[in-house]
């Protein structure tokens, strides 16, 4: 029987409460249907990047979060947009995929979950410059706007919603098709 594929959710916010993170644990609590959903949850864990530190032995966070990459058939983001760009933990991320292939040819997408769908534009410009060029595959299908607001999220971290529940499998199971 073949392994069921497991998709990746990086949410690039570091806030507490964040509707980008809500949006990454509810993917993992209510996966879509024979789908695997791991969130990557060192953020802010990573080091800063350094090229000096990228090698054989890079510090034990990269090396967490790159299996995690590796062993994902898939990888969806959800990330604010600061300052007109991407969260620089986020960038910093990124980053350390750069001295890596763990992302080339993997099939990526990215979701928005502002309630203004006009928000969010300049991250995800950035975002698909920096995964061309670590040379993702970008399933541009898949990109969505799953506006979630903070009086969706429960206690739980997770959306109470079940019809944005719906919406953020369906948005995770795109990035597969």
């Amino acid at each position: 029987m073949p392994a069921r594929p497991r998709v990746l959710v990086i949410s690039g916010s570091t806030r507490a409460g964040s509707t980008n993170s809500a949006f990454a644990a509810s993917a993992v609590a209510w996966p879509p249907d024979g789908v695997d959903v791991v969130a990557y949850d060192g953020l802010r864990r990573l080091p800063h990047f350094d090229p000096d530190a990228d090698g054989d032995r890079v510090p034990a966070e990269v090396a967490r979060l790159r299996a995690a990459l590796e062993h994902a058939d898939a990888v969806v983001f959800c990330t604010p947009e600061y300052a007109g760009t991407l969260p620089g933990a986020l960038k910093n991320l990124l980053e350390w995929t750069v001295g890596a292939t763990v992302l080339t040819g993997k099939p990526v997408a990215w979701v928005k979950v502002a309630a203004d769908a006009r928000r969010g534009d300049g991250a995800h410009e950035n975002l698909a410059t920096v995964l061309g060029y670590v040379q993702a595959r970008i399933v541009d299908a898949a990109c969505a706007h799953v506006p979630i607001g903070r009086d969706h999220i429960g206690d739980d971290g997770s959306v109470d919603d079940p019809a944005l529940r719906a919406a953020i499998a369906d948005a995770v199971s795109a990035v597969l098709a």
